[in-house]
């Protein structure tokens, strides 16, 4: 993320606290999908993410005060979803797979789209048993595409303890996977 765009995430917090309810709507606008596929792949129903996302939102505008311009916008309000979405799974005690967004090549055969399908669902079972640390910073790294260095804004942990856990997430994962059949 640019400065640029980091400035204006501020400014638009600014206008904001200063009585421009529209200033947080352009907030919305730039966030809400991304909040939305990380609630997704945190608790895999479409229902819940849209519940969660919604809560982010709200969280944020009523705690918009707390949020300090000197950080990106873009760490807080993770920040608050991956909260959010964490304790959504606890209150409703479920531990559900990811979804993968990832789409089949119009290229691709029928046995291809099965074979990569069914790869998936393994691959998102397996990070289902995961714990939520280690889910979090799959998701974060390989859902989200987010650097090292904005792994540990958003989860407020030094960017040390983000590289060794990504690497225990993904030795567990590979473990799992090997004792179901898949990999290496």
């Amino acid at each position: 993320m640019s400065l640029l765009k980091a400035q204006d995430d501020a400014d638009a917090v600014r206008e904001c606290l200063a009585g421009n309810s529209e200033a947080f709507g352009v907030l919305v606008k730039k966030y809400q999908q991304p909040i939305y596929n990380l609630a997704l792949r945190m608790l895999r129903e479409p229902e819940d993410a849209m519940d969660v996302s919604q809560t982010v939102f709200i969280k944020a505008f009523e705690k918009l005060d707390s949020y300090n311009p000197a950080h990106r916008f873009f760490s807080w309000i993770y920040r608050i979803a991956i909260n959010e979405s964490i304790n959504f799974s606890k209150r409703s005690k479920r531990l559900d797979e990811y979804e993968s967004g990832v789409s089949a090549s119009e290229e691709m055969t029928p046995e291809d789209r099965y074979r990569d399908e069914a790869l998936e669902e393994e691959v998102s079972a397996a990070i289902s048993l995961l714990t939520m640390d280690y889910r979090t910073v799959i998701v974060l790294k390989h859902y989200n595409d987010l650097s090292y260095q904005e792994m540990a804004e958003v989860l407020d942990i030094p960017e040390k303890t983000v590289k060794s856990r990504l690497f225990s997430a993904r030795q567990r994962l590979k473990d799992i996977l090997q004792k179901r059949g898949i990999g290496r």
